[in-house]
């Protein structure tokens, strides 16, 4: 009996050698250079300290075989020898410094971002990530596109899972092969990791700070990664998809997303001045509701409390007095939150759409249509103000008359400039960094820049609003006239800068 069992056992045994055996235990090659050098380093580091293993144990399993007490063997009366200490110390030494020489030219040649073809910043948001070209001034943000009801099991467990389940996206990141890309990462929220195994690139993404990383890929392909440090709820959630393509295919999908950016804007355009019938704005708000408001607020809107509060028979839903704040909220987000602003990532219809369906789905039934008209003199023309009936012409008017009156005070040079610091720590920091230096060439430096210490205008309107192809965003929906006269009075007084101009918010309002 004991003989059969031990052969079961030992039958499992080389079953189970057998599976292991077909897994993918190593670390993954990649198709990059630098990830060949990465394999290679850990290949070689792997393998020296199996060589170590086997000598150190070998030597003590040999002396413990061989010099027991059992065969009479006698202990050495010998030590303190400096030749074994010596020996013992060298060794090691050597071993440590034929590891680091290929780990330290590893380590520099993951960080040499310099002669960059392309810059795309990377900022991960609960859960997504936004990509923007520097170069072709294309931006878009990046969403797991596995349907929900799927990855929650909600028909049924025995669902058929696609090959990359939970790994695939709406809209890739797509880089050319053999081009040289440089990644900018950072987050608007908590902290996320970018990680892509088949380039040997994983970096945070810090809120407040960008970090660098670069590839350079020589294969085209589809490449899969995702977030690699615990963001929340749906960390699971956040998958990275990299489309590499070969250098004529990149430039017509460069041509295709300005056509479609066109078009977008166009369609945009053509909507403030539509009205649209209830059903349509129900039915995208549904649609736009269950790919990005559903994981925390739910499909029935009751929420995930406290952290995600109910929706269905909400004030903010329901109250008339309080359409103002629901479209300021969902467009901007609310800090200190979970609720992160949509204003960059959906169109004004979309927007519109959504908060006509959170208010009248689920017995909510205020029979408000929001239209995108609404949504764009809300967040534009007032500051959280109250309107009963938005889809009415006489609405906007009264929207008008309730508005809060901006700030256009002058303040003092004191004033200025203590304000100013504050806005410029708190806004422009974390890429322009706090000395004024800059991270170039993506973000220049402020501290002597033609900007800051030439004309005053064009200071004025690159704050208020950005420049086009570049990181600049616009302030003028994020900062009042007064908090914008701040930071350029800050800026072109400070570092050095010395200009000894005063912008006042009227400049800026001007």
């Amino acid at each position: 009996m004991k003989r059969r069992n031990l052969g079961w056992l030992l039958l499992g045994s080389l079953i189970s050698s057998s599976a292991w055996a077909d897994m993918q235990l190593n670390l993954t090659k990649g198709v990059t250079e630098v990830s060949h050098e990465v394999y290679d380093l850990h290949m070689l580091v792997m393998w020296i300290c199996t060589v170590i293993g086997v000598v150190v144990f070998g030597a003590m399993f040999w002396s413990m075989i061989f010099h027991r007490k059992s065969k009479g063997a006698k202990p050495a009366s010998f030590h303190e020898s400096t030749k074994v200490e010596i020996l013992w110390t060298a060794i090691p030494i050597l071993i440590l410094i034929g590891m680091a020489w290929p780990a330290t030219t590893t380590l520099i040649d993951m960080e040499d971002n310099s002669n960059s073809d392309i810059t795309v910043q990377v900022t991960g948001s609960q859960w997504k990530w936004h990509y923007k070209y520097f170069d072709q001034g294309i931006e878009f943000y990046s969403v797991l596109s596995t349907p929900t009801a799927q990855y929650q099991n909600q028909n049924g467990p025995g669902e058929a899972k696609g090959e990359n389940y939970l790994l695939e996206v709406d809209k890739p990141l797509v880089i050319p092969v053999n081009r040289k890309v440089r990644f900018l990462i950072t987050s608007d929220d908590v902290i996320h990791a970018w990680w892509v195994p088949a380039f040997a690139v994983k970096q945070d993404a810090n809120p407040g700070f960008i970090n660098e990383a670069w590839t350079f890929v020589n294969e085209p392909g589809i490449y899969r990664g995702q977030c690699a440090e615990l963001c929340g709820k749906d960390h699971g959630f956040m998958p990275i998809v990299v489309d590499v393509r070969s250098e004529v295919d990149y430039e017509l999908w460069v041509n295709e997303q300005k056509i479609a950016m066109t078009k977008a804007a166009e369609a945009e355009a053509q909507s403030l001045t539509a009205k649209l019938p209830m059903e349509e704005l129900m039915a995208l708000g549904e649609q736009t509701y269950a790919a990005h408001c559903a994981a925390c607020h739910q499909p029935t809107g009751m929420g995930l409390p406290p952290a995600f509060p109910a929706l269905k028979g909400s004030e903010i839903a329901t109250a008339p007095s309080k359409l103002g704040e629901h479209i300021a909220v969902v467009f901007n987000g609310r800090s200190g939150t979970g609720m992160q602003g949509y204003g960059k990532q959906l169109s004004l219809k979309e927007i519109a759409a959504v908060i006509t369906y959170e208010r009248n789905a689920w017995d909510n039934n205020t029979g408000q249509a929001v239209q995108p008209a609404d949504v764009k003199f809300i967040v534009e023309g007032t500051d959280g103000a109250t309107i009963a009936e938005p889809s009415t012409p006489a609405a906007v008017e009264e929207v008008a008359v309730e508005s809060t009156e901006v700030n256009l005070a002058d303040l003092s040079m004191d004033e200025l400039m203590s304000k100013g610091e504050e806005v410029y720590n708190t806004r422009c920091a974390a890429c322009h960094q706090a000395s004024g230096a800059g991270m170039p060439p993506a973000f220049p430096a402020l501290k002597g820049s033609p900007i800051a210490t030439g004309d005053v205008n064009a200071h004025i309107s690159m704050v208020v609003d950005g420049k086009a192809g570049t990181a600049m965003m616009g302030f003028a929906a994020q900062l009042s006239p007064q908090e914008m006269a701040a930071v350029i009075t800050y800026e072109r007084n400070a570092w050095g800068n010395s200009t000894g101009d005063m912008v006042q918010a009227n400049d800026v309002a001007k």
